[in-house]
Protein backbone atom coordinates (compact mmCIF):
# COMPACT_ATOMS: atom_id res chain seq x y z
CA UNK A 1 0.00 0.00 0.00
CA UNK A 2 1.35 3.43 -0.94
CA UNK A 3 2.17 5.87 1.83
CA UNK A 4 0.67 9.35 1.82
CA UNK A 5 2.81 11.94 0.07
CA UNK A 6 2.35 15.38 1.61
CA UNK A 7 5.80 16.94 1.21
CA UNK A 8 8.68 16.88 -1.25
CA UNK A 9 12.03 18.34 -0.29
CA UNK A 10 15.34 18.37 -2.10
CA UNK A 11 17.56 20.34 -4.40
CA UNK A 12 16.34 21.38 -7.83
CA UNK A 13 17.85 21.07 -11.30
CA UNK A 14 17.29 24.10 -13.57
CA UNK A 15 16.28 23.28 -17.15
CA UNK A 16 14.84 26.51 -18.60
CA UNK A 17 13.84 25.16 -22.01
CA UNK A 18 10.59 26.45 -23.48
CA UNK A 19 8.24 23.98 -25.17
CA UNK A 20 10.21 20.94 -24.06
CA UNK A 21 8.20 18.19 -25.72
CA UNK A 22 7.72 14.56 -24.80
CA UNK A 23 9.72 13.44 -27.84
CA UNK A 24 12.73 15.17 -26.27
CA UNK A 25 11.93 14.02 -22.75
CA UNK A 26 11.68 10.40 -23.90
CA UNK A 27 12.91 9.77 -27.49
CA UNK A 28 11.13 7.20 -29.63
CA UNK A 29 13.91 4.58 -29.52
CA UNK A 30 13.17 4.05 -25.83
CA UNK A 31 9.51 3.22 -26.39
CA UNK A 32 10.11 -0.33 -27.57
CA UNK A 33 9.85 -1.96 -24.15
CA UNK A 34 6.58 -3.41 -22.92
CA UNK A 35 6.99 -2.30 -19.30
CA UNK A 36 8.32 0.74 -17.45
CA UNK A 37 11.81 -0.59 -16.76
CA UNK A 38 14.98 1.14 -17.91
CA UNK A 39 13.50 4.46 -18.99
CA UNK A 40 15.86 6.56 -16.86
CA UNK A 41 18.57 5.91 -19.46
CA UNK A 42 16.48 7.51 -22.19
CA UNK A 43 15.41 10.60 -20.27
CA UNK A 44 16.39 13.70 -22.27
CA UNK A 45 18.89 11.51 -24.10
CA UNK A 46 19.86 13.99 -26.81
CA UNK A 47 20.49 16.68 -24.20
CA UNK A 48 22.52 14.40 -21.96
CA UNK A 49 24.56 12.57 -24.62
CA UNK A 50 26.40 13.59 -27.78
CA UNK A 51 26.37 11.77 -31.14
CA UNK A 52 29.04 9.32 -29.88
CA UNK A 53 27.03 8.47 -26.78
CA UNK A 54 29.30 10.43 -24.46
CA UNK A 55 27.92 12.55 -21.64
CA UNK A 56 27.64 16.25 -22.40
CA UNK A 57 29.35 18.04 -19.48
CA UNK A 58 27.34 21.20 -20.09
CA UNK A 59 24.02 19.43 -19.47
CA UNK A 60 22.77 20.21 -15.98
CA UNK A 61 21.60 16.64 -15.43
CA UNK A 62 25.16 15.40 -15.93
CA UNK A 63 26.69 17.74 -13.38
CA UNK A 64 27.67 16.39 -9.98
CA UNK A 65 26.07 19.32 -8.17
CA UNK A 66 22.62 18.27 -9.35
CA UNK A 67 23.01 14.53 -8.95
CA UNK A 68 20.09 13.23 -6.94
CA UNK A 69 17.91 16.29 -7.54
CA UNK A 70 14.29 15.51 -6.70
CA UNK A 71 12.79 18.58 -8.35
CA UNK A 72 13.11 19.79 -11.94
CA UNK A 73 12.47 23.42 -12.88
CA UNK A 74 11.47 23.85 -16.51
CA UNK A 75 10.18 26.36 -19.02
CA UNK A 76 6.66 27.08 -20.19
CA UNK A 77 4.52 24.52 -22.04
CA UNK A 78 6.52 21.73 -20.45
CA UNK A 79 5.58 18.30 -21.81
CA UNK A 80 3.96 19.36 -25.07
CA UNK A 81 3.93 17.03 -28.08
CA UNK A 82 2.76 13.43 -28.07
CA UNK A 83 0.84 11.82 -25.22
CA UNK A 84 3.50 9.20 -24.42
CA UNK A 85 3.28 8.30 -20.75
CA UNK A 86 6.87 7.07 -20.91
CA UNK A 87 8.00 10.68 -20.50
CA UNK A 88 6.47 10.76 -17.03
CA UNK A 89 7.86 7.34 -16.11
CA UNK A 90 11.34 8.36 -17.25
CA UNK A 91 11.32 11.49 -15.12
CA UNK A 92 10.29 9.46 -12.10
CA UNK A 93 12.87 6.73 -12.70
CA UNK A 94 15.56 9.38 -12.96
CA UNK A 95 14.59 10.50 -9.46
CA UNK A 96 12.31 13.47 -9.99
CA UNK A 97 9.24 13.69 -7.79
CA UNK A 98 8.07 17.12 -8.93
CA UNK A 99 8.40 19.49 -11.89
CA UNK A 100 7.97 23.24 -11.51
CA UNK A 101 7.17 25.34 -14.59
CA UNK A 102 5.08 28.33 -15.72
CA UNK A 103 2.73 26.03 -17.67
CA UNK A 104 2.29 22.42 -18.75
CA UNK A 105 0.76 20.67 -21.74
CA UNK A 106 -2.70 19.39 -20.80
CA UNK A 107 -2.21 15.69 -21.61
CA UNK A 108 1.20 15.61 -19.92
CA UNK A 109 -0.37 17.21 -16.84
CA UNK A 110 -2.98 14.46 -16.60
CA UNK A 111 -0.44 11.70 -17.22
CA UNK A 112 1.85 13.07 -14.53
CA UNK A 113 -0.82 13.44 -11.89
CA UNK A 114 -2.17 9.96 -12.68
CA UNK A 115 1.31 8.60 -11.95
CA UNK A 116 1.99 10.71 -8.84
CA UNK A 117 4.52 13.03 -10.46
CA UNK A 118 3.61 16.39 -8.94
CA UNK A 119 3.43 19.30 -11.37
CA UNK A 120 3.69 22.74 -9.78
CA UNK A 121 2.57 25.68 -11.89
CA UNK A 122 3.91 29.07 -10.82
CA UNK A 123 3.95 32.41 -12.57
CA UNK A 124 6.95 33.32 -14.68
CA UNK A 125 8.51 35.65 -12.11
CA UNK A 126 8.41 32.97 -9.42
CA UNK A 127 9.90 30.35 -11.73
CA UNK A 128 12.68 32.78 -12.72
CA UNK A 129 13.52 33.26 -9.04
CA UNK A 130 13.71 29.50 -8.50
CA UNK A 131 15.80 29.01 -11.65
CA UNK A 132 18.26 31.63 -10.51
CA UNK A 133 18.49 30.13 -7.03
CA UNK A 134 19.03 26.63 -8.44
CA UNK A 135 21.70 27.85 -10.85
CA UNK A 136 23.69 29.79 -8.25
CA UNK A 137 23.10 27.53 -5.24
CA UNK A 138 22.83 23.93 -6.48
CA UNK A 139 22.67 22.48 -2.98
CA UNK A 140 19.85 24.78 -1.84
CA UNK A 141 16.79 22.85 -0.77
CA UNK A 142 13.25 23.51 -1.94
CA UNK A 143 10.32 22.44 0.19
CA UNK A 144 6.99 21.66 -1.46
CA UNK A 145 4.00 21.32 0.85
CA UNK A 146 1.31 19.58 -1.18
CA UNK A 147 -1.45 20.00 1.38
CA UNK A 148 -0.79 23.73 1.76
CA UNK A 149 0.12 24.07 -1.94
CA UNK A 150 3.27 26.07 -1.26
CA UNK A 151 6.88 26.09 -2.42
CA UNK A 152 9.38 27.44 0.09
CA UNK A 153 12.95 28.34 -0.83
CA UNK A 154 16.01 27.94 1.37
CA UNK A 155 15.91 31.69 2.00
CA UNK A 156 12.32 31.51 3.21
CA UNK A 157 10.45 32.86 0.20
CA UNK A 158 7.06 31.22 -0.22
CA UNK A 159 5.12 30.75 -3.44
CA UNK A 160 1.59 29.36 -3.68
CA UNK A 161 0.48 27.12 -6.55
CA UNK A 162 -2.97 25.97 -7.75
CA UNK A 163 -3.95 22.33 -7.49
CA UNK A 164 -7.42 20.92 -8.10
CA UNK A 165 -8.99 18.81 -5.35
CA UNK A 166 -9.06 15.67 -7.50
CA UNK A 167 -5.42 15.86 -8.53
CA UNK A 168 -4.41 16.80 -5.01
CA UNK A 169 -6.06 13.68 -3.63
CA UNK A 170 -4.49 11.53 -6.36
CA UNK A 171 -0.97 12.73 -5.57
CA UNK A 172 -1.29 12.62 -1.79
CA UNK A 173 -3.00 9.24 -1.63
CA UNK A 174 -1.29 7.67 -4.64
CA UNK A 175 -4.57 7.11 -6.48
CA UNK A 176 -5.30 6.85 -10.18
CA UNK A 177 -8.62 7.48 -11.90
CA UNK A 178 -9.77 3.91 -11.27
CA UNK A 179 -8.99 4.25 -7.57
CA UNK A 180 -10.99 7.48 -7.47
CA UNK A 181 -13.97 5.74 -9.05
CA UNK A 182 -13.77 2.82 -6.64
CA UNK A 183 -13.59 5.21 -3.70
CA UNK A 184 -16.98 6.53 -4.79
CA UNK A 185 -18.47 3.05 -5.20
CA UNK A 186 -20.85 3.26 -2.20
CA UNK A 187 -22.28 6.54 -3.52
CA UNK A 188 -22.59 5.08 -7.03
CA UNK A 189 -24.41 2.00 -5.75
CA UNK A 190 -26.73 4.14 -3.63
CA UNK A 191 -27.56 6.28 -6.65
CA UNK A 192 -28.31 3.17 -8.72
CA UNK A 193 -30.67 1.78 -6.08
CA UNK A 194 -32.56 5.06 -5.83
CA UNK A 195 -32.68 5.47 -9.59
CA UNK A 196 -34.10 2.01 -10.24
CA UNK A 197 -36.57 2.29 -7.36
CA UNK A 198 -37.99 5.39 -9.01
CA UNK A 199 -37.75 4.00 -12.53
CA UNK A 200 -37.93 0.20 -12.26
CA UNK A 201 -38.61 -0.15 -15.98
CA UNK A 202 -35.06 1.13 -16.64
CA UNK A 203 -33.45 -1.78 -14.80
CA UNK A 204 -31.57 -4.24 -16.95
CA UNK A 205 -32.89 -7.78 -16.44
Amino acid sequence: MLTRLTEIEGNAAPLPIENLDTDQIMPKQFLRIIDKAGLSEGLLYDLRFDAEGELRPDCVLNQTAYRGARILIGGSNFGCGSSREHAVWGLQQFGFEAVIAPSFAEIFYSNAMNNRLLLVQLDREAVDVLLQDAATHPAAQLHIDIEQQTVTTASGRVFTFPLGARHKQMVIEGMDTIDLTLASLPAIEAFERTHFERQPWAAVL
